[in-house]
């Protein structure tokens, strides 16, 4: 993993425990390569289909994904595609979009309703690293999909 945003290059796994002695992880995240923002090579990247398919395609275990977004642009072509083919596979979905805070909350507001028309989805969760906006209720979306499988 990097701290440079589109460095991820494969599937890294994080696991979280709410008690160091576990021996379970409670929640196992997968960090994967972003199709979008990588400043790497179209070979590079033209092989990630390979690995990412089938991984969030067969992983039973899966509960939920989450989809990365930046609220300071416009829809991507990839973030679309990537919904779609998650929409697509029944897989349980949840759009956050990021850097929340470079807005006003007026810009906010029409940014997310713009980017929930164009990804066609119902619901978009405005998150910010920066204020912490948004990331209390992003980590009950993942609670709550651990809870119900």
């Amino acid at each position: 993993m990097s701290s440079t945003p589109g460095r991820t290059r494969t599937i890294n796994f994080i696991e979280l425990r709410h008690k160091p002695e576990k021996v379970q992880p409670d929640i196992i995240l997968a960090d994967l390569p972003g199709y979008g923002y990588a400043k790497i090579s179209r070979e590079i990247s033209s092989e990630w289909p390979k690995f990412i398919e089938p991984y969030l395609s067969n992983r039973e275990p899966l509960r939920l994904c989450v989809c990365l977004v930046d609220a300071n642009v416009p829809a991507q072509k990839s973030d679309r595609q990537l919904i779609d083919w998650l929409q697509h596979h029944d897989r349980e979905l949840l759009v956050v979009a990021t850097k929340t805070d470079r807005l006003s909350q007026n810009q906010l507001n029409k940014a997310l309703a713009q980017l929930k028309r164009e990804h066609q989805v119902e619901r978009i969760l405005g998150c910010s690293a920066k204020t912490k906006a948004g990331i209390a209720q992003l980590w009950q979306e993942i609670q709550n999909s651990t809870e119900h499988s």
